[in-house]
């Protein structure tokens, strides 16, 4: 939010958009990174290269997920701050600003070189673990190779649009991010269609594309055009801040560690009870599920700065406004989304593949079957961001935590009752239970204690 507006005259839905648009876009666009990586890796290296590309992603998820848990953690104190300081009538101080920021850096410097050692000793098993073997082992250390060592690229990257947007300059990380998309799509064809370097140029392609993200980034906080002044002596690491920093953004971190280990399970099982074939398939749904989790989370995005500053300013009823526009916007998405690739699979299927009629088969059946409840997964994501938003991290991570633990048991024997028809249906099942029990706690923080007020500025 900027610091000049006052909590009392922002219009809560023109606002919200002006922030939710840009997050999705901003969303999608990052996004574009894997899904374009899997549309010509399944055109020009084939279903082994998909099924390759399906045991890296839970690693980079892990390693996305360690910028975002600095990304959201920081940018949610950034805007506590501010909304803390439209109450109380004065300036946000720059220090306390740039002291964030600072502490930031530090921890983002010292997660990347624990990717790169944790990776360089363990990256191969964690291959091996999902089923990888022969061919299909081999094109996925071509990728993960590269990650190895710019691993810290991607955690800077997942952090700096937000960064950005909560220094109210939300178009310009949507605008870095598309330059970021395009610049890995020319990047793609370069390097896996003409110099034909397979999974690992569409590695060196997405690592560029981050790279050039980073440095538009820096670049914009040292310019004119940010709203906050640096000073040497204010780029301190404050292990205060950190604690609240790790606190507030674990959740984010944990539900990437959650994605992760689901797909490595989804992975091995897929490997167990089918083939190649069967993993293909998983990694293309995955793909096509992705493009709406983007929009979902660029929605509670968007909604988490608006939440943040009202918490910070003590405005309830605006915030719950905000929830709501937030939750409609995402079921409707969801349902929309649902509905399109149910009408329309051999097309979104096509996107991934040369038309190979059993891999479209068995793709279909997964869209049928594991996205059905997509949109209800949504809410869960709006619920996660919006217990972080008002400092109640440890609640959204709890969610996380829970989406885990439900899924465990229904991995365990749902392939062993139905095999693969199981493992498609882990996630609705999980989705729907996790749904049951997250809403009412959305419901009574938000609709009941935030409006009596007895819990606004409270934290874990």
């Amino acid at each position: 939010m900027q610091a000049s507006l006052k909590s009392s005259n922002i219009n809560v839905k023109r606002t919200f958009w002006r922030y939710a648009i840009p997050s999705i876009a901003a969303m999608l666009v990052n996004g574009v990174y894997q899904v374009v990586d899997g549309i010509f890796i399944g055109h020009y290296i084939g279903q082994q290269g998909l099924a390759s590309a399906s045991i890296v992603w839970p690693i980079i998820y892990v390693i996305a997920g360690l910028g975002l848990m600095i990304g959201m953690g920081s940018g949610s104190l950034l805007s506590m701050a501010r909304g803390q300081s439209d109450k109380a009538g004065v300036p946000v101080s720059p220090k306390k600003v740039v002291g964030i920021l600072g502490t930031s850096s530090v921890l983002m410097m010292l997660l990347g070189f624990f990717v790169a050692v944790i990776l360089i000793f363990w990256g191969n098993t964690f291959l091996i673990i999902q089923g990888g073997e022969g061919d299909v082992l081999w094109i996925a250390q071509q990728y993960l190779t590269v990650f190895i060592m710019g691993g810290f690229i991607t955690v800077l990257a997942s952090a700096m649009p937000i960064f950005i947007r909560n220094n109210d300059a939300p178009s310009l990380a949507t605008g870095l991010l598309i330059f970021g998309a395009l610049l890995n799509i020319v990047l793609d064809y370069v390097l896996i269609v003409l110099f034909d370097l397979g999974l690992k140029g569409a590695a060196i392609a997405t690592l560029s594309a981050q790279f050039s993200v980073c440095v538009g980034g820096v670049f914009y906080f040292f310019s004119k055009q940010s709203k906050i002044t640096f000073q040497r002596n204010y780029l301190t690491f404050d292990m205060a801040v950190a604690k609240k920093i790790l606190l507030l953004g674990a959740s984010s971190l944990v539900m990437y560690l959650y994605v992760s280990f689901v797909f490595a399970l989804h992975n091995r099982l897929f490997m167990q009870y089918g083939t190649t074939v069967n993993l293909g398939a998983f990694a293309i749904v995955g793909y096509l599920m992705v493009l709406y989790y983007l929009v979902a989370e660029g929605l509670a995005e968007g909604m988490q700065p608006l939440v943040s500053f009202f918490h910070g300013a003590l405005q309830p009823q605006k915030i719950k406004a905000v929830v709501i526009l937030s939750a409609k916007a995402t079921v409707i998405a969801g349902l929309a989304w649902t509905a399109m690739l149910n009408m329309f699979p051999h097309t979104m299927i096509g996107l991934f593949n040369n038309l190979d009629g059993q891999l479209i088969q068995e793709a279909t059946l997964g869209i049928r079957l594991h996205l059905f409840a997509m949109f209800l997964d949504g809410i869960i994501v709006l619920a996660s961001m919006y217990f972080m938003a008002v400092g109640l991290g440890g609640r959204s991570l709890w969610i996380a935590i829970g989406n885990l633990l439900t899924q465990l048991p229904l991995l365990y024997f749902l392939p062993k009752w139905f095999g693969i028809t199981g493992i498609w249906l882990v996630l609705p099942l999980s989705t729907i239970v996790m749904f049951i029990i997250v809403v009412p706690m959305l419901w009574r923080h938000c609709f009941y204690q935030q409006s009596r007020g007895d819990l606004v500025l409270q934290s874990d």
